[in-house]
């Protein structure tokens, strides 16, 4: 007989908004209220798919953010899996170890929560024995590795760890429970639920070895935390581990791009545009997208000088096709200077007297040095501003001639 659980992690309730972008009210409403929609949405895939347990690996709050009525939300979500005999096992991360809050509540029947300590909790399914192993946090910083505290695996038993850690580190998150994957795959576990990491990775486990997987978080909130949140539905059987991924996101940022080379008018590019926004809106309930324009097209040096149109355009067919909306329009186009009149006669003035001269490279040379300073103290970001990419400035050139230029649509 199975033993099937549900893994998710970082579901972050009521965070607030990090897009500054997110102008349109009901699109701001759509994302406030999207975890909690999410967590209902993973309640409903335990209850509908009968697992035996609910995995949270951490970071269910926002850290001080928490308010009472989120927490009570969560309970009255957990507590509709208890009469259904299902098991939630929390971890407590970075995040819930700022919230005051987390202490504070009684869970309902079938929550268990692991503290500081760890500790591994045994379960029967059928003839297999099942042993759920965690360790929260116990502040909000943990600088090194926490699997040394981990309770060794049980002989002749199913072991499952949860764990909320960045791992050898990823961009954009800081270095908490430091863990090699190695030692993870490693440690004679057989499944690694992880947390913290946003983005969903999965590392099956091959002869002895673990198989380790961090979920991702399952409803993103900018374009940072692109793609269709999901979490893993796990099937424990004699023929070993089953996992699947299970998207339960209400609302996805996706980037979306879109090639242009070709189209010669804008009526195309409006079908272009809708067509390209509807592909990417079959998958997610809501769809969040910044499109990207790329290639060559005549209609470049009009986008560039009409951007606000053109962003304007694509989100009215955003909202024509409904649950869609454009976060932001980007123009990655090749446009080509004007050859002609007075604009042609200023292109040449800039390749010829004004790319030749001194004071050009050294008023380049101060503008780097400004961007250099500003950067924060870190020596991979400075070290892409070492020398300004020659294309980069032509491109340049070229837009702010195309923006000088053109008719509007």
């Amino acid at each position: 007989m199975a033993f099937r659980f549900v893994h998710t992690a970082d579901l972050h309730l009521d965070s607030p908004l990090r897009s500054l972008a997110l102008r349109d009210p009901d699109l701001a409403a759509l994302i406030a209220e999207a975890s909690r929609m999410v967590l209902r949405r993973i309640v409903d895939l335990c209850l509908s798919e009968q697992v035996d347990a609910l995995l949270i690996a951490g970071d269910l709050y926002d850290g001080s953010q928490t308010s009472m009525k989120t927490a009570r939300f969560l309970m009255s979500e957990l507590a509709r899996l208890g009469p259904a005999g299902i098991r939630t096992f929390i971890i407590r991360g970075n995040h819930d170890a700022e919230s005051v809050i987390t202490r504070e509540l009684t869970p309902p029947d079938g929550v268990f929560t692991f503290t500081g300590r760890a500790r591994a909790i045994p379960l029967t399914k059928g003839h297999q024995q099942i042993h759920i192993h965690g360790l929260s946090f116990r502040d909000r910083h943990a600088p090194k590795s926490l699997l040394p505290e981990y309770k060794p695996p049980i002989a002749d038993a199913l072991n499952i760890g949860l764990m909320h850690t960045s791992l050898n580190g990823s961009p954009g998150h800081d270095a908490y429970a430091p863990c090699a994957l190695a030692d993870l795959q490693a440690s004679g576990f057989d499944y690694w639920a992880l947390g913290h990491i946003h983005k969903r990775t999965e590392y099956p486990g091959a002869a002895s070895a673990a198989h380790v997987v961090m979920p991702g978080i399952p409803q993103g909130r900018d374009i940072g935390e692109a793609g269709a949140g999901s979490v893993t539905l796990v099937t424990c059987s004699d023929n070993g581990l089953q996992v699947e991924a299970r998207v339960v996101a209400e609302a996805a940022f996706v980037p979306v791009a879109l090639d242009v080379t070709g189209l010669e008018d804008w009526h195309a590019l409006r079908g272009a545009l809708a067509h390209a926004l509807e592909e990417a809106r079959l998958s997610v309930p809501h769809l969040v997208a910044r499109l990207t324009l790329q290639g060559h097209s005549p209609l470049a040096t009009r986008l560039f000088r009409d951007r606000d149109l053109a962003q304007e355009e694509a989100q009215q067919i955003a909202r024509d096709l409904g649950g869609t909306w454009v976060e932001k329009l980007v123009l990655d186009l090749d446009a080509q200077a004007p050859d002609a009149g007075a604009l042609g006669d200023l292109a040449s003035i800039i390749a010829g007297e004004i790319r030749n001269s001194a004071q050009y490279t050294a008023a380049l040379e101060a503008l780097r040095r400004d961007l250099e300073g500003a950067l924060p103290s870190v020596a991979a970001l400075r070290d892409d501003l070492a020398q300004i990419d020659p294309e980069l400035i032509e491109r340049g050139i070229a837009e702010v001639l195309a923006r000088l230029g053109g008719e509007r649509p």
